[in-house]
């Protein structure tokens, strides 16, 4: 290809609506641009590393044993409503209605549409396992989409869904499912890692993300460098011990505590009630039911972990209204001992178990209540892992403090189970001879968040670094005289056919443009090579090589093709 074939519009500056460095990157590099917000048109460069993206999905897909299929975007409500989540993923969903007036939904993912085929293809033990695929868009209706293709209403995904006779079978898909992600994401240049996550929305029991350590990521994931757990920090626990048993007092004391509604103003003087001798009561709404959640004054609720230890769809704080009505004080001066209804479910965090000579609310304003113990003052519905966890604490495996970074999410495995089987009346004659529940898992790969994190992990000061497997082209031509009977343009042509032949993707920068320019524009869209043909180079009978991120190397014209194929070959460019 020929730059001047093509579309490449690079911009020195990056418009000023690009938040994070790969976004810039993508506009400025000629790859995207922005139609609306969270939707953006490929350009030719762009969607040429996405095309290798995908391929490698493929790939891998293909050899782990997933078949290809291609689902429909649009989907009718009814399976949604069946499986129960056309109302716990309501916020997502895109819903628009035809001419006659019936509703349809544009496809966020498709584990409903994958189980409606199964419960008709699928009839007997003898057509297990299966496993099926798709790359293909999606849509979900972010409500405020950012960071380029990170989180956007439009995107390519690839979700595949595995059906098993068993639970052994399933685990056995899953591990495949885990194995082809690794090389997935090896070989597009990622350091990605694993880490054990929650299930969200999608259900099960069992998943693990893939994540890209990036500053600005928007996950924060717990791990631990000596024996290598990492966790989602909506999934991370850690050994931290509970809170010391003290002897346990006199009966629950109230006393005045006027003005005082945080942890902090509590510890002060004149109360001086350190955080740690808190309990933190917090009332929630989880899916229509109002519940009490306790943790410790100096820890933090994870809603995540709320939501999944309870089996909400969904959770959020009361309202000041919603919790004056039900227990007739203000934030700041709640607590679990007196004056709750009788019904209302108290969940307490982990840490708390066994706790004694704590403070905390009485349930009226301006005042508090000492010499708390949990078990002989509280009635606590359930114990849970509520809290979330911070950096230096001792990893749950090992003990060794844990880190904290944040990264961003390119893949996520799940094992389902039977959820979405059994609401879609999936089910298979088994050996036995009776009717079981298919066994599912569901896996995901953000294809074009996939790219742009690619971007933001491989970049320096003057652009875009391409691994060689996914660069738009490897190997960028630039002529520095650009007449047909130029030698520089008959030795770029020459070499254009020669490395074309041996499968190399070859881009001549034809343009009549200063060198500073060219150059420039190359190393900004990043292509892993580039060789440069000038009059006075050409006159000593050499041409030069220079990697992306590597030094200027001179070589002999009758050679540059050779040492150029050896250093792909040995991996000169990551």
């Amino acid at each position: 290809m020929k730059w001047t074939q093509t579309l490449i519009p690079t911009l020195r500056e990056a418009p000023a609506d690009a938040e994070i460095l790969s976004h810039k990157l993508l506009l400025r590099a000629g790859l995207i641009r922005k139609l609306a917000g969270g939707v953006y048109t490929f350009l030719p460069l762009g969607l040429r590393a996405l095309r290798k993206v995908e391929a490698i999905v493929r790939e891998e897909m293909d050899r782990a044993g997933a078949v290809e299929v291609l689902m429909p975007a649009l989907q009718p409500p009814e399976i949604w409503q069946q499986s129960g989540r056309y109302t716990t993923a309501s916020n997502v969903l895109f819903k628009l209605k035809d001419s006659g007036g019936r509703e349809w939904l544009l496809s966020p993912t498709a584990e409903e549409v994958i189980t409606t085929l199964a419960a008709n293809e699928i009839n007997s033990y003898r057509q297990l396992p299966k496993n099926f695929y798709q790359v293909s868009v999606k849509f979900r209706d972010e409500i405020r989409p950012r960071f380029g293709l990170m989180r956007a209403k439009e995107f390519i995904m690839k979700d595949a869904y595995s059906f098993d006779a068993s639970d052994e079978g399933a685990m056995a898909s899953y591990q495949k499912m885990y194995d082809a992600y690794t090389r997935i994401f090896a070989r597009c240049g990622l350091q990605a890692f694993p880490v054990e996550a929650d299930t969200g929305v999608i259900g099960g029991n069992y998943s693990h993300e893939f994540m890209v350590p990036a500053d600005t990521g928007e996950n924060e994931v717990a791990f631990c460098e000596a024996c290598h757990y990492a966790a989602n920090l909506e999934k991370a626990t850690s050994g931290i011990p509970r809170t010391a048993a003290r002897e346990t007092g006199p009966a629950a004391e109230k006393f005045p505590t006027p003005g005082v509604v945080t942890i902090e103003a509590l510890s002060k003087a004149p109360y001086s009630v350190p955080a740690n001798r808190q309990i933190k009561t917090l009332v929630y709404i989880a899916d229509s039911h109002t519940v009490l959640v306790l943790i410790r004054g100096d820890d933090q609720l994870n809603e995540t972990k709320l939501a999944a230890r309870t089996g909400a769809a969904a959770v959020r704080p009361a309202t000041v209204e919603e919790i004056v009505a039900l227990l007739a004080a203000r934030p700041g001066s709640l607590g679990a001992v007196a004056k709750i209804p009788a019904n209302l479910k108290v969940f307490a965090d982990d840490r708390l178990q066994g706790a004694n000579d704590m403070t905390t609310g009485a349930n009226e304003d301006g005042f508090h209540l000492k010499n708390v113990s949990i078990e002989r003052d509280i009635q606590v519905t359930a114990w849970f892992d509520l809290r979330t966890v911070s950096a230096g604490e001792p990893c749950v495996k090992c003990a060794k403090p844990l880190k904290i970074r944040r990264a961003i999410e390119v893949g996520h495995v799940f094992k389902l189970g039977t959820k979405y089987s059994e609401a879609l009346n999936a089910t298979f004659l088994a050996a036995d001879g009776s009717r079981q529940p298919l066994v599912m898992g569901c896996y995901g790969i953000g294809v074009t968040r996939t790219l742009q994190a690619i971007i933001e992990q491989g970049n320096d000061k003057d652009g875009v670094v391409w691994p060689l497997s996914v660069a738009p082209y490897q190997v960028c031509l630039t002529p520095l005289a650009v007449a047909p009977d130029s030698q520089a343009m008959q030795v770029a042509e020459k070499f254009y056919a020669e490395l074309t032949a041996r499968g190399v993707d070859v881009i001549l920068d034809d343009r009549d443009e200063r060198p500073g320019v060219k150059f420039k524009d190359a190393d900004l869209v990043g292509f892993p090579f580039r060789i440069a043909l000038g009059e006075k180079s050409l006159a000593k009978g050499e041409v030069e090589i220079k990697p992306r991120s590597g030094a200027m190397l001179s070589v002999p014209i009758d050679g540059a093709v050779e040492a150029l194929m050896n250093l792909m070959s040995a991996g000169a460019v990551k």
